[in-house]
């Protein structure tokens, strides 16, 4: 009779036994995925304290064998509770100490890899044998670059240095306030037949930005070019404004560097290119 009772008292006990699995089934997925995180911080924090990353992994397989026997009620010899595991619940001053790490680790992988490319244009630099006849900057200009802006380049190149004059108010024994009305007027859009003859100062501007020209203050050496340029609608206009005016005689060149990007990047004639000295 012994037996019948027992089997109605499993049966009775089994849901109990059910709900106590699927409890302990989700307290230790939720400890899993706890481990896992903070295992993988403490393999940050140790690689940046210099300890193997065997020992953080075997204290890590600790936690959870102890974790595992206290869920089953096994104990050890002396019939104590393990302790528990000193970080299942990461304090925030501890995150954001984790935070800085991975922080400090991402700024030194990028500092890495930059020194890694620099140290690969030492090694090209030293390589008698390499050829690279082109700037590894002008398919980056060139994508930069308006196409009013490439007349600008070509007429520089082909033309040489083009005149610029700034009007200013002043006479005589300085009996006039110095004031600056007009500054870097040029023929340099009607002379590259630009499409927006209104925008050739943003385009200068974009030109010098980009190392192609350079804004002299030495005038060019044939005057009568600067006589031309005077004689403009736009710096008559510009004289008219200021009452008793003067003009200051400058020059706009093309850098080295963007004599050899015309060089190589625009449809130039180089039997028809001039270049003009300053004074």
């Amino acid at each position: 009779m012994s037996a019948p009772r027992e089997e109605v008292s499993l049966s009775a006990a089994l849901p109990g036994l059910a709900r106590i699995g699927a409890v302990a089934s989700l307290r230790l997925v939720e400890w899993t995925a706890g481990a896992y995180v903070r295992g993988g911080r403490r393999l940050l924090l140790a690689a940046a304290a210099g300890e193997p990353p065997s020992e953080v992994l075997q204290r890590t397989t600790e936690e959870v064998l102890d974790y595992l026997r206290e869920m089953l009620g096994v104990y050890p010899e002396d019939g104590r509770p393990p302790a528990a595991p000193p970080d299942v619940v990461v304090p925030e001053d501890e995150a954001i100490v984790d935070a800085d790490v991975v922080e400090s680790y991402e700024e030194a992988a990028t500092t890495a890899r930059l020194r890694e490319r620099g140290a690969e244009l030492l090694r090209r630099s030293a390589d008698v044998d390499a050829d690279e006849e082109t700037h590894p900057a002008y398919a980056r200009i060139l994508g930069e670059l308006a196409p009013d802006e490439a007349r600008i380049l070509r007429l520089l190149a082909l033309e040489g240095p083009q005149p610029s004059v700034d009007v200013r108010t002043g006479g005589p024994m300085g009996l006039i306030k110095d004031e600056l009305i007009a500054p870097g007027l040029t023929m340099i859009g009607m002379e590259s037949g630009v499409r927006w003859p209104d925008r050739v100062q943003r385009y200068l501007n974009n030109l010098y930005r980009l190392g192609l020209i350079w804004f002299s203050r030495e005038q060019l050496e044939d005057q009568a070019r600067y006589q031309v340029l005077e004689a403009q609608p736009e710096v008559s206009a510009a004289l008219e404004e200021a009452g008793r005016g003067r003009t200051v005689r400058r020059s706009i060149h093309l850098t080295p560097f963007g004599e050899d990007f015309a060089r190589v990047c625009l449809p130039l004639e180089p039997a028809t290119v001039r270049r003009r000295r300053t004074r």
